[in-house]
């Protein structure tokens, strides 16, 4: 436990953390992948490349330091962070591993100014966060009960590949071993790994479920990232693409993730997305057309053309089928065809203000900035905080 004085050095080191977090945590990280080389397997060596790995570890361990005090505000973040690590089979002993190269890095990036007592609070305050998350972690792995369900690994076959745009395809997986597929909450992820040649390494991935639940295979709906000006090509996503096949092995970790559909509720939900944020969207409408039919649902999506709307027939075919589903959509291109329901340019909420429920459920997934721009979209519209739901993709963060 934390004495008053040890809370008061953590606090004392906030300004730093501040200014120089993003240069203490690259340092940690080279530290830990050098020394414990095993690890590569486990991170995303692409977020590592890019630096957004660095960066929000960087936000959290100031996160940590500036709410010393009182640990529990940052609940829902640790809970996001909990079933990362489930997914990826992180356990107990790991963190003594990440503990000794974080203290190691303070002491060396801080030099003088890391003192015994400083080393030994940070150490005190480590132990508790871990001490809260191997908890947490080990709360979600003593879940999976139900039959089927597995921790670690499972090998599943590719038994059918679709491609759904030039960008987006789908993969449907099926046990390796016969056995059965244990269902999940519509939205959440599964984690797989593949080896990617260019790194010589098994890298794992998160991709969200993109059918509901209740088949005998898992469907994700995975886009090809092409590299651009700031950033490289998704090397797991291009090897998927590319090398993966009807036929072909890939180790899944169970489903996981903290943002899915509350099923028991009966308000309205409106599904809001952009891009390949669809994939949980389709999940949740798809499991609210097959289980409930008087729910009022509004599937709102944006997308570049329809060329690049992925899983559009079978949003399509749902909604022809179920009168208590309205659909709209926002093209960004202008020269879209429009059909009933369509509108011009980037989505904006404002332009269907009037369909716009407070007391009602709302979902969002897409890039970060577009997630923050619908939630504050509906806050400005009356929608209480309470009633937003969102899905930032990769290492993103938002503030609702």
């Amino acid at each position: 436990m934390l004495t008053e004085s040890q809370k008061s050095l953590i606090k004392a080191t906030v300004p730093v953390l501040r200014e120089h977090g993003v240069a203490l945590t690259s340092h940690f990280y080279q530290r830990m992948l050098t020394g414990n080389p095993e690890l590569k397997q486990v991170f995303n060596r692409g977020h590592q490349e890019a630096g957004k790995q660095q960066h929000a570890l960087a936000t959290a361990v100031l996160a940590y330091a500036e709410n010393i005090d009182n640990p529990s505000v940052l609940e829902n973040a640790l809970v996001h962070i909990a079933h990362k690590h489930v997914t990826i089979s992180i356990r107990a002993e790991h963190y003594p591993i990440v503990g000794k190269h974080l203290l190691a890095s303070i002491k060396e990036v801080l030099g003088d100014g890391a003192t015994d007592e400083l080393i030994e609070a940070w150490g005190v305050a480590y132990q508790q966060l871990a001490n809260l998350l191997i908890g947490m972690e080990n709360n979600l792995y003593s879940n999976l009960v139900e039959e089927g369900a597995w921790t670690g690994w499972r090998g599943f076959k590719i038994v059918k590949k679709v491609k759904e745009t030039d960008q987006v395809t789908s993969f449907y997986l099926k046990p390796v071993d016969g056995g059965k597929v244990p269902s999940f909450h519509p939205g959440q992820y599964i984690s797989l790994r593949v080896y990617v040649p260019e790194w010589d390494l098994m890298q794992p991935r998160q991709y969200t479920l993109s059918d509901a639940p209740g088949k005998d295979t898992y469907r994700i709906s995975v886009k090809r990232e092409e590299a651009t000006s700031k950033t490289p090509a998704g090397r797991v996503s291009n090897v998927l693409h590319q090398d993966y096949n009807e036929g072909d092995i890939i180790d899944l970790a169970a489903p996981g993730g903290e943002f899915f559909l509350d099923e028991k509720n009966d308000k309205p939900v409106y599904l809001i997305s952009a891009g390949v944020g669809i994939t949980p969207m389709v999940s949740m409408l798809t499991y609210l057309s097959e289980h409930h039919a008087q729910r009022q649902v509004s599937f709102i999506h944006g997308a570049r053309n329809k060329e690049t709307y992925a899983l559009h027939h079978q949003v399509n075919e749902i909604v022809q089928k179920n009168s208590n589903i309205k659909k709209i959509t926002f093209y960004s291109d202008k020269n879209a065809k429009a059909e009933q329901n369509d509108y011009a340019g980037r989505m904006d909420l404002k332009a269907i203000k009037e369909i716009i429920v407070p007391d009602a459920q709302y979902y969002l997934c897409g890039p970060t900035q577009f997630m923050q721009e619908r939630a504050n979209d509906l806050k400005a519209l009356g929608v209480p905080e309470t009633n937003i739901h969102a899905e930032a993709f990769g290492t993103g963060s938002l503030v609702i």
